[in-house]
């Protein structure tokens, strides 16, 4: 065995191989699973916690399968700049368990980074029907909404595709991040009515 290959095969850079391997995994599924219609974006679509799934910065129209991709990328990046870095200087590789919480948060902030830059350029798609979308939920992510004064939120409809639509309140307020259900359509908006939780029951 070569120098070369000892140093690909070394056990602090294998968890960074795992995640190419897993890129090319995800990508080759996904293409085939295009055409026998068993898609596993859809799949992990569905694994995806809710607190998750609503987080304020993961509120964009990228599917949350290229975000993984994305993620995937980044850290075997991170990974592979910081050990091949570190033993360019001292002929040693970093233990996996020290390099990977900086390679995580370099990876984390490299994804963000690029799902909200090509969000900028990603036009919301327009509502074909507008009674459609009534029942579901959605997000107010853009000013305070009350009777006559709209303001934009954004949901997704059953198959993963983003809508940037304005709701108003029959009555009372709705804060921007606030959770809201649409209950009906009126001209160019819908009405939405918002989601109190239990906590804010009590108090």
């Amino acid at each position: 065995m070569t120098i070369t290959l000892e140093l690909f095969f070394h056990s602090a850079l294998v968890p960074f191989h795992l995640c190419v391997a897993t890129i090319f995994m995800l990508i080759i599924a996904e293409t085939i699973g295009i055409y026998i219609k068993h898609r596993p974006s859809q799949y992990i679509r569905q694994l995806i916690p809710k607190w998750l799934k609503h987080a304020p910065l993961l509120q964009v129209q990228i599917s949350r399968f290229i975000i993984l991709v994305f993620f995937l990328i980044n850290l075997s990046f991170a990974g592979y700049l910081f050990q091949l870095s570190f033993y360019a200087f001292y002929q040693n590789f970093l233990d996996f368990g020290i390099v990977f919480l900086p390679a995580f948060l370099l990876a984390w902030f490299f994804t963000l980074f690029m799902m909200h830059c090509l969000d900028q350029v990603i036009k919301p798609s327009e509502v074909s029907c507008p009674m459609s979308l009534v029942g579901r939920l959605a997000t107010v992510v853009n000013g305070h909404a009350k009777p006559y004064q709209s303001a934009q939120a954004m949901l997704r409809d059953p198959v993963g595709q983003l809508h940037l639509i304005m709701v108003e309140p029959e009555y009372g307020e709705l804060e921007e991040q606030s959770q809201v259900i649409l209950t009906g359509y009126s001209d160019a908006h819908y009405i939405a009515k918002k989601i109190i939780s239990q906590r804010d029951e009590l108090v």
